[in-house]
C-alpha cells in the first residue's frame, strides 16, 4: 500500500440549480471569500493557477492546479495538481429535485516531506482533516449561494 496516496469522495446537497452552483465552482479565485480553508488563489492565467489551503491542522499546502476540464453542459470542473500534492479533482454536477448534488472526486499522491514522513501514524488524522475541510467548505458554499 501506497501510504502516500488518498483517495477522496464527498457528496454535497445543496439548494440551487446546477447552473448557479457551476458558476460559483468555475471560480477557484473567489474560493477564499466562501471556503475558509482556501486561503489563497493566485491565477497563472486562464486555466492555471496556484492554490494554497489549510485546515485544521498546523500546515498548509500549496499546489499549481491545472484545468483539464470545464464542460458546463455536462456539469464537469476537473483539475490536475502538482507541488505539495500531485493528481487530479473533479466536480461534477447534475440536478437533485430543485437544487444540486455536487460529487467532488480527488485522487492525490502527497509530496509535502512532513507528511510524508508522517504517513503511517497520521493517516487517519489527514483524513479526518480533509473530511472537516470538506464539511466547511460545503457549509461556506451554501451560505455564498444564498447570499447570490
Amino acid at each position: 500500500m501506497d501510504w502516500n496516496r488518498y483517495r477522496f469522495l464527498s457528496l454535497w446537497s445543496l439548494p440551487a440549480p446546477p447552473a448557479a452552483v457551476y458558476a460559483v465552482l468555475e471560480r477557484p479565485e473567489d474560493y477564499p471569500r466562501w471556503w475558509p480553508q482556501v486561503r489563497a488563489v493566485t491565477r497563472l492565467d486562464d486555466s492555471t493557477g496556484v492554490i494554497t489551503i489549510r485546515s485544521v491542522l498546523p500546515y498548509a499546502m500549496s499546489f499549481t492546479a491545472r484545468e483539464t476540464r470545464h464542460d458546463p453542459d455536462a456539469g464537469v470542473l476537473e483539475i490536475t495538481m502538482s507541488g505539495d500534492i500531485e493528481g487530479w479533482a473533479r466536480w461534477t454536477l447534475t440536478a437533485d429535485g430543485s437544487g444540486t448534488l455536487a460529487r467532488y472526486d480527488q485522487v492525490v499522491h502527497v509530496n509535502k516531506p512532513l507528511l510524508r514522513w508522517l504517513a503511517v501514524p497520521g493517516r487517519p488524522v489527514f483524513r479526518a482533516n480533509h473530511r472537516l475541510m470538506m464539511r466547511s467548505g460545503r457549509r461556506g458554499l451554501m451560505r455564498h449561494l444564498e447570499a447570490v
